[in-house]
């Protein structure tokens, strides 16, 4: 293996590495080993692999030589929290829930998520709580980390120019003008990671109740992690443009602002996106 790999004669340095893992992801090779993740720290039982040698209750006598006792095997303990008790109580959580302030309460008192305790605020939304329109991004990143607010960073800023193009503005105070945005997840991973699917499996009832309470109009599943959560799918270019349904509203898969910062090109097609959500707008005030 070359020890100093190089892309297009350049060395390739820790953002290219991270830049171009991206884009196979936003490609939808987004599952390069097995059909399921697989956890290498999760070691199979010897029997899985081969063949166990077969158990002795005791040890043979020798002349002169008394047998040693055999030691009890103890069973294997359970490795992890139990993830089916934690959704059932982020389930229970969020359903009694009767505002978005106390399900941003039940949200943020949450403990079974182990990244919370890695973050340093809560982003629950950000917008008009009367808007049309709900972005459901991914989770927050370093910028709204540490605002407590989603899509604040580079991406958000982006995002705030696409959707004035169209008349759009999460600070509107109009509600036909304006936009209400949510993340999947509310904290941010470490080191800007994709949710696992146990943590968006302990998210989605929240997420959920969410979008029940706001009852927006609309929804714009932002990127492949709002897409694996509200349609069990990835692969946002293929996605990306075709009106779907989602948490029992009408929703459009559109590729996330970051994408459209390292890829140019496909802005033209965002923008195609945009001008579909604007004619559903208009077709909706008629």
């Amino acid at each position: 293996m070359d020890a100093n790999p190089t892309y297009h004669g350049q060395p390739v340095t820790a953002e290219i590495a991270l830049a171009l893992l991206q884009w196979q992801a936003e490609m939808g090779a987004d599952e390069p080993i097995l059909d399921a993740p697989l956890d290498r720290f999760d070691l199979p039982a010897a029997s899985e692999t081969r063949a166990a040698p077969p158990i002795m209750t005791a040890a043979p006598s020798l002349p002169g030589i008394d047998a040693p006792a055999t030691a009890p095997v103890a069973p294997r303990p359970a490795d992890g929290p139990d993830i089916a008790a934690l959704v059932a109580q982020a389930q229970a959580l969020a359903e009694g829930a009767d505002t978005l302030d106390a399900l941003a309460a039940a949200q943020e008192g949450f403990d079974g998520i182990e990244l919370k305790k890695g973050a340093r605020n809560f982003a629950f939304a950000d917008g008009n709580r009367d808007a049309r329109v709900l972005i459901l991004g991914e989770a927050p990143g370093d910028e709204e980390d540490r605002q407590g607010r989603p899509f604040v960073g580079r991406a958000g800023q982006f995002l705030d120019r696409m959707f004035a193009a169209i008349g759009l503005a999460r600070d509107a105070v109009d509600a036909e003008k304006s936009l209400y945005i949510t993340n999947v997840l509310p904290w941010r991973p470490p080191g800007n990671r994709d949710p696992s699917p146990d943590e968006m499996a302990m998210m989605l009832p929240f997420v959920r109740r969410h979008i029940a309470l706001m009852d927006p109009q609309f929804i714009v599943l932002m990127g492949n992690t709002p897409c694996q959560a509200a349609l069990g799918r990835r692969g946002i270019l293929r996605l990306r443009g075709t009106w779907t349904q989602a948490f029992d509203k009408p929703a459009l898969p559109m590729t996330h602002p970051a994408y459209l910062l390292r890829n140019p090109v496909a802005k033209r097609e965002a923008w195609a996106d945009l001008l579909s959500l604007a004619e559903r707008l208009d077709a909706a005030t008629v």
